[in-house]
């Protein structure tokens, strides 16, 4: 069953805002709403998991995540919608999850089947062998198919932005984002994790896509906050602040942290005045 019965909205909104932080230094702030594409299936959720679930031909799908994976609930969503068979493998004992949390309550109310496996089984990533006719998505969703379906992000882009900006958790948004953009435009990925690993996964995930480097994008790495959902008052502060200004809730584990990075960023110049800066809206709170 085609992605496409999902009824998209794409290409996502472009809203410009008005927020004297960044004009001050002459740089125009535009939102990239890709959490209008689906009610269910938000912002890279979507771009990621349709290339998948296509490739999937109606197998059932399995995939990885923790005991709050965005991943998981977006995943549950499309096999319910689709009418898939879905299996989430989550990260932890069962007896430590029960009774389940609301994000994985979610997720078997949509009818996936959650398999729980402990830490080391985890990390090894195995498919049990109950499962082993299935379509495997990795954890976040972030495979070549995923990163190709992320260069459309770049796509929308062309002539409107001249920085295009994404929280970066897996590093599948980044590498697709950037290798859509087109010719003097370029890409900017602020890591949600610590660890300063994701630079080599971007590269990997291009590797794989594209046999090789794909478009300008760097990466910043001050913002994560101390880790994975991890926040500081001055976090939750701006956050708060940027909801007030212009009536967007803020995501916090991935979008705020992007939202601050950037204005960090327009405050330390690294900005020409006149520069258009898109700032991917991932997800919704």
């Amino acid at each position: 069953m085609p992605p496409e019965l999902l009824r998209p909205h794409l290409p996502s909104p472009l809203q410009p805002v008005d927020d004297a932080r960044f004009a001050r230094h002459g740089v125009h702030l535009l939102l990239k709403r890709d959490d209008l594409i689906h009610p269910e299936l938000t912002g890279n959720k979507w771009r990621k998991l349709a290339p998948n679930l296509a490739a999937a031909q109606g197998r059932p799908l399995l995939t990885f995540g923790g005991a709050y994976s965005n991943h998981l609930r977006a995943t549950a969503a499309a096999g319910r919608l689709l009418g898939l068979v879905t299996i989430g493998v989550v990260r932890g004992d069962e007896l430590a999850h029960r009774p389940l949390n609301p994000s994985l309550a979610r997720c078997a109310a949509d009818g996936m089947r959650l398999h729980f496996v402990d830490r080391s089984a985890y990390r090894a990533k195995t498919v049990p062998p109950a499962f082993a006719d299935a379509y495997v998505v990795p954890e976040g969703g972030s495979n070549s198919l995923a990163v190709h379906g992320c260069t459309e992000l770049g796509h929308e882009l062309h002539g409107l932005a001249d920085v295009a900006a994404t929280a970066v958790g897996t590093g599948g948004t980044l590498a697709g984002l950037a290798a859509g953009l087109a010719p003097g435009q370029r890409a900017i990925g602020f890591p949600v994790l610590r660890g300063g690993f994701l630079e080599e996964e971007v590269r990997r995930l291009q590797r794989e896509a594209f046999g090789g480097p794909a478009g300008r994008w760097t990466l910043d790495d001050r913002f994560h906050a101390g880790g994975y959902a991890r926040t500081t008052p001055r976090l939750e502060e701006f956050a708060e602040d940027f909801e007030g200004r212009h009536g967007v809730a803020v995501e916090r584990v991935y979008v705020a942290k992007m939202l601050l990075g950037l204005l960090t960023l327009t405050e330390e110049g690294a900005f020409p005045p006149g520069t258009r800066l898109a700032a991917v809206i991932t997800g919704r709170p």
